[in-house]
């Protein structure tokens, strides 16, 4: 890969990073003691009955959502980190480099189309 796509996608990557983390300080506070994890905050609305389970229901969301993103935020450090240590974008199953077109559209993947397919069963 050449130096102006990897940076193309170093860049991408990063403004990902901003944005996820951006997501995140919306409704969770950083885990000071767990890299990249972050703890939803519980909503309080009151003390009557529906007001309760309107607190379970939304704290419930919170917490799909915060995973989601923090598994998302996990993705493009690694990726980050690959790219800092000069092994972006080779295959975590077979060792090959990873189609450029793939890595540009999304920057996180960590397996190339002939492996991704055989994972899936699609081959």
């Amino acid at each position: 890969m050449d130096k102006q796509t990897l940076e193309t996608i170093k860049k991408s990557l990063e403004e990902e990073k901003k944005h996820l983390e951006k997501e995140l300080v919306n409704f969770t506070k950083k885990d000071l003691k767990i890299k990249d994890n972050y703890q939803s905050e519980f909503p309080e609305y009151g003390n009557k009955e529906d007001e309760n389970a309107a607190e379970v229901a939304e704290y419930s969301d919170r917490l799909s959502l915060e995973h989601a993103l923090e598994k998302q935020l996990r993705d493009v450090n690694k990726s980050l980190d690959n790219v800092a240590k000069g092994k972006y974008g080779i295959c975590k199953h077979c060792g090959q480099p990873i189609e450029e077109k793939r890595l540009l559209i999304r920057p996180t993947s960590s397996s190339c189309v002939a492996c991704k397919k055989k994972l899936k069963g699609e081959e």
